[in-house]
């Protein structure tokens, strides 16, 4: 049985280290490092899982063409079930060029492509009635499926007695609330962002965020803080859980590594302090490395890692 199955943005990313301005027009500028990786929000958490233990499927779009086959040939060797992966006829793979700083911060030059194609006909539901959990990974940047398409497949996960999660990236025709708030019923987790949670309810503190969202239907708001860790709040309890603090090499797919292993104790079965703590150290592990999913290592190391700072050794 599948734990995990993650629905959304598959992006292939072209990831170039560091840029911190742009070459003039006509000409050439030298990096240190320029490397293709799978990325996008299902395909970042769904290897974030593998990579943790977790049993996971994907569901998603690419097209036919080469970065498609990279996207499908990575998520198979890093062990995530692809039978629910659509390959798209007329649209290109959705592909992202990543500029990363040489503070580790990111920019982006995307083409949406076959992820704009996604609709609510291309759900393998026989993929997602075999999990645990259902992951919506990457809402707003999935046009033909945000809205009332994703509502819907949410309800039927519930009906079939699946877990159901949902991630958000940055809506940049601003929909926010309009898109979202036909899903919030059927969700029993919201893992944004602090900035994008805001920009859908309208609030700007963690607890009123998370009571608009709770008021809407969510069961339990797990909300990303950036440097200030996670903001974790259910019927009866509240949590605000500091970061792990690490060298930062690139903080691409830090949200999705977080949402990995948030799902990962979910999963478990375990309480929201250890998972809220195991999905900070995902991050954590995240982000020294270039790359999405490079950097995230196995549950024993993470929980190792986890203990040692704990106990006040800072050399792990």
């Amino acid at each position: 049985m599948t734990e995990v199955t993650c629905l959304g943005i598959l992006v292939a990313d072209v990831v170039g280290k560091p840029v911190d301005v742009l070459p003039d027009r006509g000409k050439l500028m030298l990096v240190d490092r320029m490397e293709l990786h799978g990325g996008g929000c299902a395909n970042s958490t769904g290897i974030g899982l593998s990579r943790l233990g977790i049993k996971t499927a994907v569901i998603g779009k690419v097209g036919r063409d080469g970065f498609g086959d990279f996207m499908v040939d990575n998520l198979t060797r890093n062990g995530v079930d692809c039978a629910g992966v659509v390959r798209d006829d007329s649209a290109a793979t959705s592909a992202t060029m990543v500029l990363v700083h040489g503070d580790g911060e990111r920019s982006f030059i995307h083409y949406i492509g076959a992820n704009g194609t996604l609709t609510e006909q291309d759900v393998n539901f026989d993929v997602v009635k075999s999990s645990k959990a259902l992951h919506i990974a990457g809402s707003f940047l999935l046009p033909g499926f945000d809205g009332e398409p994703t509502a819907r497949v949410l309800k039927k996960a519930r009906e079939m007695g699946v877990i159901t999660s949902l991630d958000t990236a940055w809506d940049s025709r601003g929909n926010w609330m309009k898109l979202l708030e036909p899903c919030l019923q059927y969700l029993d987790y919201a893992v944004p962002s602090i900035e994008e949670a805001r920009m859908v309810t309208g609030k700007h503190e963690p607890a009123d965020v998370a009571a608009v969202l709770m008021d809407k239907g969510v069961g339990t708001v797990a909300l990303k803080m950036g440097d200030q860790g996670c903001y974790i709040r259910s019927k009866d309890l509240e949590l605000s859980i500091p970061i792990y603090k690490v060298d930062v090499v690139d903080a691409l797919g830090a949200g999705d590594a977080f949402a990995a292993g948030f799902l990962t104790g979910i999963v478990n079965g375990w309480d929201l302090e250890r998972t809220g703590k195991f999905a900070n150290a995902t991050g954590a592990f995240c982000v020294t490395a270039l790359g999405a999913t490079t950097g995230i290592k196995d549950q024993n190391t993470i929980e190792a890692f986890i203990a040692a700072r704990e106990s006040g050794d800072k050399s792990k």
